[in-house]
C-alpha cells in the first residue's frame, strides 16, 4: 500500500480550516510544521485551559495508560469516574453527575433530565445563546442560519430576548420543563449576564416548577476566575453543564444534577458508551484539582483584571472598537465592522484569536498563560487594530 499524503479533501467540509499544520505545542504556543511558533489566544476554543504539554495532563495520561484499561463499559464500576463525580458535586451544589463526551451532549442530556423530572416539555432559551448543534441543543441556539437547514428541530423551544423580564415571564409557564442560559455567553459575542437577571430566573423557575440549567461549557471551570461562573452571581442552578476544558483536551462533558432531579432518573433513562471512561476521568480529575486550587483561580482573576483594563485602554484609543466585555480570561472586543480581517491579520503576525459572531474578536487563552505572553498578545492586537 502506498503512503497516503496529508490532504484535507478527505475530511468532510464542514470547517473552514485556515493556517498551517500544527504539529506540537508548548505552554501558550502552538508550533507549526516549519517550526514557527504562534501565541495562542484560542486554546482550542477555551478547551486547553492548562496550555500545551502541561505535566499534569501528560502524567495523568501516562498513569492511566499504565493500567492497560482505556475503556470499561458503564455496565461496571470504575474508580476514576466515581472519584471525579464526587469531587465535581462537592465543589458545586451536591447531587450527582452524568458524564458524556461533549457540551452539546451534556445539554441534550439536561433537557431529557428536566423533562423526566418535571413531566413537562417546554424549553426556554435566550437571544445570543449557543448550546450545541444536535437537535434539541440546536433548537435552543440563537443562530437561525444554523437551524434553518435542519428544521423541524425539537418542538416546544422558545428563544426570548436576553434580559427582558416581561417576555421571559410570559414564556416560562406551567408547561415549561427547563430554562437554559449561559452566565457568560460565548459564541453570542462574549456577553456577561447580569446577576439580577439570573436571580430573577431562579425565582421564576421555582414559581413555575421548571429546572434552571446553567450552560457553563465555555465559561465554566476557572475561565471567569471562579471554578464555576455562577458562583459570582450567587445563584445556584438545578443543573450545570460542563465540557470543553474538563479533560484537558480529551472529549468529555458532564451534567451536574441537583438531588431532586437526580432522584427522578433511574437505570435506562439515559446512557452513553464512552462517557466517564477511566482514561478521560483520570485526566479530568487532575485537571479539576489543578484549576480548583485557590491560588490558581486567584492568578486567573489577577491576569483577567489586567487584561480587561488593558483591552479597555486599547478600545479608548481605537475608534474601530465599539465595546469590550468579559470576565477572567474570557473577553470579547466588539468592532464596528466584521472581525474576520483582524483575525487573519493577527494570525499573519503569529497570534491566534477567533471570532464570537461576525463583529467580535474573542480572546480565550490558556488559563496558565504568563503575564509576558499576555503583554505580547495584546501588543499584537493593538498593532493590528491600529
Amino acid at each position: 500500500m502506498t503512503a497516503v499524503q496529508s490532504d484535507a479533501s478527505a475530511l468532510l467540509g464542514v470547517y473552514a480550516r485556515v493556517g498551517p499544520h500544527f504539529v506540537a505545542g508548548e505552554g501558550s504556543e502552538l508550533i507549526a510544521e516549519d517550526g514557527t511558533r504562534y501565541l495562542d489566544f484560542v486554546a482550542g476554543i477555551a478547551v486547553n485551559a492548562l496550555g500545551y504539554n502541561h505535566p499534569v495532563i501528560r502524567d495523568a495520561v501516562l498513569r492511566a495508560l499504565d493500567t492497560g484499561v482505556v475503556h470499561v463499559s458503564n455496565l461496571y464500576r470504575t474508580e476514576p469516574g466515581e472519584r471525579l463525580a464526587a469531587e465535581l458535586v462537592a465543589h458545586a451544589f451536591g447531587g450527582q453527575a452524568f458524564f458524556c463526551n461533549s457540551g452539546a451532549e451534556a445539554n441534550e442530556g439536561a433537557f431529557k433530565f428536566a423533562r423526566k423530572w418535571s413531566g413537562k416539555t417546554g424549553i426556554v432559551a435566550f437571544t445570543g445563546s449557543f448550546h450545541g448543534r444536535l437537535f434539541a441543543s440546536l433548537a435552543a441556539t440563537d443562530r437561525p442560519d444554523y437551524r434553518k437547514p435542519f428544521e423541524p428541530l425539537l418542538a416546544g423551544v422558545q428563544i426570548v430576548p436576553l434580559g427582558d423580564r416581561a417576555a421571559t415571564a410570559r414564556a416560562v409557564t406551567d408547561a415549561t420543563a427547563a430554562v437554559i442560559i449561559e452566565p457568560l455567553q460565548g459564541e453570542g459575542g462574549v456577553r456577561p449576564v447580569e446577576p439580577e437577571f439570573l436571580a430573577f430566573l431562579r425565582a421564576l423557575c421555582d414559581e413555575r416548577g421548571a429546572a434552571l440549567i446553567f450552560d457553563e461549557v465555555q465559561c465554566g471551570l476557572g475561565r471567569t476566575g471562579t471554578l464555576f461562573a455562577y458562583a459570582q452571581a450567587g445563584v445556584t442552578p438545578d443543573m450545570l453543564t460542563l465540557a470543553k476544558p474538563l479533560a484537558g483536551g480529551l472529549p468529555m462533558g458532564a451534567v451536574l444534577l441537583s438531588d431532586p432531579i437526580a432522584a427522578a432518573l433511574g437505570p435506562g433513562d439515559h446512557a452513553t458508551t464512552f462517557g466517564g471512561g477511566p482514561l478521560v476521568a483520570t485526566v479530568a480529575l487532575e485537571v479539576l484539582r489543578t484549576i480548583a486550587d485557590p491560588e490558581f483561580l486567584s492568578d486567573v482573576r489577577s491576569k483577567g483584571a489586567w487584561l480587561g483594563a488593558r483591552l479597555r485602554q486599547l478600545a479608548a484609543a481605537q475608534p474601530r472598537v465599539k465595546a469590550v466585555r468579559g470576565k477572567g480570561l474570557m473577553w470579547g472586543i466588539e468592532l464596528g465592522e466584521p472581525a474576520a480581517a483582524v483575525v487573519t491579520a493577527a494570525r499573519e503576525r503569529r497570534l491566534l484569536v477567533l471570532t464570537a459572531g461576525p463583529n467580535v474578536i474573542r480572546i480565550v487563552p490558556p488559563l496558565t498563560i504568563s503575564q509576558d505572553d499576555l503583554n505580547r498578545g495584546v501588543a499584537v492586537l493593538a498593532e493590528v487594530l491600529a
